[in-house]
């Protein structure tokens, strides 16, 4: 059959989710949910929403929302744009940074998206490895990203879990001769963020979502934070109407419910150093996160094996095959009835080898 998209969206491979598995009694630990359910002011909301706001088309802006993000972050509604997910984000940038000529520079290992949207857009990728074990940024990031246009930085990074420190991110933003997309999608877990950055550069864009801290992965909903001039570029790619009206009610209902925000981040934290130490216990070597979950290498770096085992007792990590990553196994941060039963499959695995 002869084909008629464009030859790179031919010869591209497409961006594979995480696996959403039918099984039964299944330890879901891989795509990075919130174990615990969104703000019960959801539920309220849901009951006495207005059924004839959805003949209407909803507020193409979301002009209410972004109003209580610019309030928390101190700065106006045209510093922020709302998105259905991040990944809608994400999507807007790429569109309006990248190009056959106009470069994409991220680290390796990231978040596998980046490569997928710059394949979109026909640009080239330079991807800058980051260094062995640790994962940090290497020394000379700057010196090979130099040329880009667009710079792509999870922070805290995926899948690895661990974050850059922040000094060393305003370097980057002040000494990059492009623009710098900051993924902040697990800032919520992490000791610091950008934000500050965003609003005071005129290069950086701050991207945050609502799918791993508020419990909202089934909803779709993120936005950015950037100079007032980047906010309206992004503007004019986005969907029409990318948010319907239930997401923006539903979003600004969980985002000013900040008591039950807190309360989950705080149990996934303690719940992530309890995980931590005792596969430490086991030998197991994992990198420091600061996200909703582990990268973790089991005792001989045999990440596949491991994987493959924990599924089949119906325990579903995240495994990332390849030279550095097939080693680990990236482990969702659960409720602690569900990394106890991870441990004893755990313990059954290592006592079989």
């Amino acid at each position: 059959m002869k084909s008629y998209f464009r030859s790179e969206i031919e010869a591209m491979s497409g961006y594979v989710p995480g696996e959403q598995p039918k099984l039964n009694r299944l330890v879901k630990l891989n795509t990075n949910e919130n174990p615990y359910p969104p703000s019960i002011r959801i539920r309220k909301l849901l009951a006495d929403f207005d059924l004839d706001r959805l003949r209407r088309y909803p507020d193409p802006t979301a002009d209410e929302f972004r109003d209580a993000v610019a309030s928390r972050w101190g700065i106006t509604r045209d510093q922020v744009i709302a998105g259905n997910g991040s990944d809608d984000i994400l999507t807007m940038v790429f569109r309006a940074f990248a190009a056959p000529d106009l470069p994409v520079a991220c680290p390796e290992p990231t978040y596998s998206l980046y490569p997928v949207l710059a394949a979109m857009q026909g640009a080239p990728v330079r991807r800058i490895a980051l260094q062995p074990g640790t994962f940090a940024l290497p020394d000379d990031f700057l010196e090979q990203v130099r040329g880009a246009n667009l710079l792509a930085i999870a922070r805290p990074n995926a899948p690895t879990g661990n974050s850059f420190p922040l000094s060393v991110m305003a370097e980057i933003c002040d000494r990059f001769d492009g623009m710098v997309l900051i993924d902040e999608a697990y800032a919520d877990f992490a000791e610091d963020h950008c934000a500050e950055l965003a609003v005071s550069r005129p290069n950086v864009i701050v991207s945050r979502t609502f799918s791993k801290s508020y419990s909202l992965a089934g909803l779709r909903l993120g936005y950015a934070v950037a100079h007032p001039q980047v906010i309206a570029g992004l503007m004019k790619l986005k969907d029409s109407y990318n948010l319907d009206a239930l997401t923006q009610a539903v979003g600004l209902a969980a985002y000013e419910d900040t008591d039950y925000h807190e309360e989950c981040v705080t149990r996934v934290k303690e719940v992530r150093a309890g995980l931590l130490k005792e596969l430490l216990n086991l030998g197991f070597e994992v990198v420091p996160s600061e996200t909703n979950f582990l990268f973790a290498a089991p005792p001989g770096g045999d990440g596949e094996g491991y994987f493959r085992y924990l599924r089949e007792q119906a325990v579903i990590v995240r495994y990332f095959p390849g030279p550095v990553t097939g080693r680990y196994v990236r482990i969702t941060i659960g409720t602690p009835e569900q990394m106890q039963e991870l441990l004893t499959v755990t313990r059954h695995w290592l006592s079989g080898r």
